[in-house]
């Protein structure tokens, strides 16, 4: 059969293997050197989520999805196009999201028996027992190939075969049509310093896999994905982590304040504090702590002292934070909490996807404790999220809980960088001109926003903390005061919904059918939009990015559909908040709790579904 070279539009690689195999770092330099080259892109990485499962189990396997497109691209894909798979565990973990025109890619030498044996399979052919014999299949013996790479670089073998994902990166950019001067760069930068040894042996394994896939036959066809055509400008592929980091450190310099972070390590919310620990000749502080509830009490004690604080965490650490949550509602300081969530209850999958702390968000305090709460939907909209989290809290002098994902934070998107002439001033509500008759909780006309008074200043000399106060800072315990300060501080929050925009409506403003969002469905769902519009079918799409408070048109946009279909992994949090807050609708649900992202045809089949209904 002659070979071919196939323009593709876009294609799905999920790189798999043990949790020792290379593959997240095999799929970001995949996926970067994708962005480098101009392509639309979204990411997927998929951690096992023990610490250490049992080498070579379908337990301990890790694995990768890159989508990359000739356009933008909204989701890591469904299915793959090509699937690599370093041992019979991977294949046999990943063999299911295989498209029925994919290519198979297996590391032959790790198919013995042992290897089989704990992959649970029972036959001596795992193709065959998994249905997928009908695939194109590339049985190639990688780790020897590898060996043989490197026979006179004079590492060890165990160095050696650390080097097996280089040798599969280089073959899946031979099948895919990558440049390598972008893996070279990376490689010659990450150990010119301190293992300059590393740099030669890492580019011959890369370009011998390269060649070994050009000069086998059993690579049918090559693909090319053209660039996309982005706005202008200057473009780096982000995680969502490290957008929502970017994002707080724009907002410190709007607000011309230090920035602070307490915060205890916890999967996947971690990279946020890394991160920020970079930026020190920024004037940004941060603090690892024993434990969550010191993180966010260091945060609330720097926010009291005049800075942009910050605590970052997932569900379990959400919990642990709950009173000091109540502390900040009560002495009203501005305060940005980032919830990376992740499958639970309790320790749950750690490493798996979800949006189940929607509720915990909302509700999770005792007492009458409102707090605003906004969602981010991309790895890059992690960054104007942060950014507007942080411009909220500062300006109405309230807590701010933003709700990300860990497909969001360990995902990642080309993201334009933008300039900072472009995003809006930040004004902190300091107190000015009051000194000697300063009042804490005596508030504007307009926001119901608080003053704050950096303690030390001579003048403004005040009380805040746990305890109930007066408008004056005095403790009070009066049942009329105490019910005046729960409404004011209910209608601070409620009066953000003046400086957020309105919901927009991607379609006809009236229809049989809205399909709604929140967080990190949102690629998914406009997705499956267009495709049901490809179809020439009308439908209609609103996300929402706010969520306490909702924005102000919301009713009005609602009222417009005779059912709206709500779509987000969990049983229906945020359906169930719709209905207490606009009563007067018929809402459907689509629901997803497997620690997965939906899958684009999942939510075409909810669409197709409500429509007929």
């Amino acid at each position: 059969m002659k070979h071919k070279v196939i323009d593709a539009s876009d294609v799905v690689i999920r790189f798999a293997g043990d949790s020792g195999d290379g593959m997240q770092l095999t799929g970001s330099l995949f996926a970067n050197m994708s962005a480098v080259y101009g392509n639309g892109l979204s990411t997927f990485p998929d951690y096992p989520a023990e610490i250490r499962a049992p080498k070579g189990t379908v337990s301990g396997v890790s694995g990768f999805q890159v989508h990359i497109g000739s356009h933008h691209v909204n989701t890591p894909g469904d299915f793959c196009d090509l699937l690599v798979a370093m041992n019979p565990a991977a294949l046999k973990a990943d063999a299911k999201w295989l498209k029925r025109t994919g290519m198979v890619l297996v590391n032959e030498d790790a198919f013995d028996e042992s290897g089989m044996k704990k992959a649970g399979f029972t036959t001596d052919n795992p193709f065959e027992e998994l249905g997928i014999e009908d695939r194109t299949i590339i049985v190639a013996p990688i780790s020897k190939l590898t060996e043989e790479s490197l026979s006179e670089s004079g590492l060890d073998k165990a160095s050696v075969l650390k080097c097996k994902n280089m040798f599969t990166l280089g073959m899946a950019c031979y099948i895919y049509s990558r440049p390598l001067d972008y893996v070279y760069e990376y490689i010659e930068n990450k150990f010119k310093k301190k293992h300059p040894e590393m740099i030669e042996p890492n580019k011959k394994v890369i370009t011998d896999g390269y060649n070994y896939a050009a000069a086998i036959q059993a690579v049918p066809n090559t693909y090319t994905v053209a660039p996309a055509s982005p706005e202008k400008g200057t473009w780096r592929n982000i995680t969502g982590n490290q957008a929502a980091a970017w994002g707080l450190m724009a907002a410190s310099e709007k607000s011309g304040l230090p920035l602070f972070c307490g915060s205890y390590p916890i999967t996947p919310a971690t990279a946020i504090l890394e991160e920020l620990a970079f930026y020190k000749n920024l004037g940004v502080k941060t603090m690892q702590t024993e434990d969550e509830i010191a993180g966010i009490c260091t945060a609330i004690g720097a926010s009291f002292a005049g800075n942009l604080a910050v605590t970052t965490t997932s569900g379990p650490g959400l919990s642990l934070k709950s009173e000091a949550l109540g502390l900040a509602v009560m002495t009203e300081l501005p305060l940005v909490v980032i919830d990376v969530q992740r499958s639970g209850p309790c320790t749950g999958m750690p490493t798996k996807t979800e949006q189940t702390d929607l509720n915990e968000a909302l509700y999770g305090r005792n007492g009458e404790s409102p707090m605003v709460v906004i969602s981010s939907h991309s790895p890059a909209h992690c960054f104007d999220a942060a950014f507007m989290a942080a411009k909220i809290a500062l300006e109405h002098m309230t807590p701010v809980l933003l709700l990300s994902e860990g497909f969001l934070g360990n995902g990642s998107e080309p993201w334009r960088v933008p300039s900072m002439a472009d995003y809006p001033t930040i004004t902190p509500r300091f107190a000015k001109g009051k000194e000697g008759s300063f009042k804490p909780f005596v508030r504007d006309e307009a926001t119901f926003a608080r003053e704050w008074a950096i303690p030390g200043t001579p003048g403004y000399e005040h009380r805040v903390g746990g305890l109930e106060k007066t408008h004056m800072g005095v403790l009070s315990t009066d049942p009329d005061n105490h019910e005046l300060m729960v409404r004011e501080r209910e209608e601070k929050v409620a009066r953000v919904a003046a400086d957020i925009p309105l919901l927009e409506v991607d379609g006809p403003a009236e229809g049989k059918l809205l399909v709604v969002g929140w967080g990190g469905t949102y690629g998914h769902i406009l997705s499956a939009v267009e495709e049901i519009r490809a179809e020439g079918r009308e439908i209609s799409f609103a996300h929402f990015d706010f969520i306490n408070p909702l924005p102000s048109n919301t009713e009005k946009v609602l009222s417009g559909f005779d059912k709206i279909l709500v779509c987000e992994l969990n049983t229906g949090q945020f359906a169930g908040y719709l209905r207490a807050k606009h009563p007067d609708h018929k809402y459907l649900q689509c629901n997803k709790i497997q620690g997965q992202t939906f899958l684009v045809r999942d939510i075409v089949e909810a669409i197709d579904k409500a429509m007929e209904e």
